[in-house]
């Protein structure tokens, strides 16, 4: 099991034996969903800690994707708890980029791209490759892609 796995299921006690509902759901959530990761595929297998936190980001993205879909439908107590649980997410979740920090990673993958022969709307997929790594977990994919694509235009 990794260190990560293992910290969300000590704090899943904890907040089992403090009556925490909305933190026990959470976890309960979480540790389901990085057990079927586990499992998925053909064979069983423990999970690294990259690919647990690859499994809360896309849990917290649909936290984040449910809690606007019920913002749309004025559905405003479903929203305030999908953005309850997205808060207990984020915290085993890296630090986010900030704007200006995310602004110059990709204006130095653009300038790299560029260094390596790719111009413009083509080069979109060289500088999202340089990109993924740098941003893994630290920034919503979509917001890069936009940032990438105002840069090359």
């Amino acid at each position: 099991m990794s260190d990560l796995e293992q910290r969300l299921q000590q704090d899943l006690t904890s907040a089992i034996r403090e009556r925490d509902e909305l933190t026990t759901a959470t976890l309960r959530m979480a540790l389901t969903a990085t057990k079927n990761e586990a499992v998925s595929g053909s064979q069983a297998r423990e999970l690294t800690d990259d690919e647990v936190l690859a499994v809360l980001t896309r849990e917290a993205k649909k936290r984040r994707e449910s809690a606007q879909a019920y913002d749309d439908a004025q559905r405003p107590a479903l929203a305030e708890r999908e953005r309850a649980e997205l808060s207990v997410l984020t915290r085993y979740l890296p630090a986010q980029l900030g704007e200006d920090e995310l602004r110059a990673l990709v204006d130095a993958a653009v300038a790299r791209a560029a260094a390596d022969g790719q111009q413009g709307m083509r080069a979109m997929g060289a500088v999202m490759r340089i990109l993924t790594p740098q941003t893994t977990g630290r920034a919503d994919g979509g917001r890069v892609a936009a940032l990438v694509k105002d840069a090359l235009r």
